[in-house]
């Protein structure tokens, strides 16, 4: 058996990364925009034909368009769907790589204003209608738009959306976080505690190849720029959305009205939050949908998962609908993308390439480094929910 520090080990680590590495570099825009606001200015960059049914992504922080959805929307079993739309990836301010650093009096906007924001996007490109694609503080920002605005959005696809407020811990963490941010740049903490927010501590033990590609990505984003984002992800307020069964008070109760499909991954440091949403929204509405054995970046872990549900979910409402044979389509692809690293990976053994570092006892955010692995998902629901695949 070959052992991560041999010859062979250290290759074949390389070649993985290599490939993911590739994977989000593949990634390409046919333009990007830079749009002025009321806010401020968001950079947009544009994938596809404009006439097609659009679709909006919106990143979390510590990402942007390149390191947030470039890798998923480069997956092989995604490019039939992606004929079928033109995709808008929204930057929040200062979040694009290389982007400039804003001045030290620079009043970043908050999560409602991040989301009015997305305003004068639509009317900039004569957008009417779209489904938004978010993750995390994205799917945050897209729901409060989509409150807020109804009739504009299609759909929602939230990954490890959050509607309440932040904890006591979560603040503490990223306060600290976001006082290195600004004052010392992307230190160790800093990169720990992102690491943690992203992935969670299982996948963060085992899955060490994607979390160096994330790493990678992280050191390209502006540090002070993403403080303020940080800063204002951690002030969100409560979305205030809530089930209601009465028929008269659910038609003017503050609510998503659209189709929602959430996703997150059963070892995702946001599994809790996710069940809290899911039990606020309309079930004639909204699919839960949880991946065994993944964390919480569920676009990069289980990428052909993931893209089956979303086509299904895309179909279900009239999108797409030429795509015929899904399952064995993606199934296939998916097993072309990988197989060739999965043999190998069975082989080998992987201790953490990284320090173990601690930020505080168990219950706090671990900051361990990886160890790769590779697992099939599967799908579960809350008790109350009607499963939305059938694994």
């Amino acid at each position: 058996m070959a052992s991560k520090g041999s010859p062979v080990g250290k290759e074949v680590e390389m070649e993985e990364i290599r490939v993911l590495i590739a994977r989000r570099e593949v990634h390409k825009v046919e333009q990007e925009e830079n749009v002025q606001t009321e806010h401020g200015v968001v950079h947009v960059a544009i994938q596809g034909e404009r006439q097609k049914p659009v679709m909006i992504t919106y990143h979390d922080i510590g990402q942007n368009n390149v390191s947030g959805f470039g890798g998923f929307f480069s997956f092989g079993s995604m490019q039939p769907l992606l004929r079928h739309f033109c995709i808008y990836h929204v930057n929040a301010p200062g979040q694009e790589e290389n982007a400039a650093q804003f001045p030290e009096n620079y009043v970043y906007p908050t999560m409602d204003q991040l989301a009015d924001m997305l305003v004068s996007v639509c009317s900039h490109f004569g957008i009417k209608r779209f489904v938004g694609f978010g993750v995390g503080a994205g799917a945050n920002i897209l729901s409060r738009f989509a409150i807020a605005h109804h009739e504009k959005v299609e759909a929602l696809v939230l990954i490890n959306g959050v509607a309440k407020p932040a904890g006591w811990t979560e603040w503490g963490y990223q306060k600290v976080s976001n006082w290195y941010l600004k004052g010392k740049g992307m230190t160790e903490f800093s990169e720990d505690y992102l690491l943690w927010h992203h992935f969670g501590k299982e996948t963060l033990e085992r899955n060490h190849d994607l979390v160096t590609v994330f790493h990678n990505s992280l050191i390209k984003q502006n540090p002070f720029n993403l403080a303020l984002f940080c800063d204002s992800w951690i002030r969100r307020t409560d979305l205030g959305v809530w089930r209601q069964t009465d028929p008269e008070k659910k038609k003017t109760a503050k609510q998503l009205k659209c189709p929602v499909l959430e996703v997150t991954g059963s070892s995702s440091p946001h599994v809790d939050d996710t069940v809290d949403m899911n039990s606020r929204l309309d079930p004639a509405n909204a699919n839960w949908l949880k991946l065994s054995d993944c964390g919480g970046l569920v676009l990069d872990e289980q990428p052909g998962k993931v893209c089956e549900a979303l086509v299904l979910f895309l179909q279900g409402m009239g999108f797409a609908a030429s795509m015929s044979n899904t399952r064995t389509k993606i199934s296939r692809q998916e097993s072309h993308d990988s197989d060739s690293f999965l043999a190998r990976r069975e082989s080998l053994t992987y201790p953490p390439t990284y320090s173990d570092r601690r930020l505080s006892a168990s219950g706090s955010p671990p900051l361990n480094r990886p160890r790769a692995s590779t697992y099939p998902a599967t799908q579960t629901q809350p008790e109350d929910r009607s499963p939305l695949l059938d694994k």
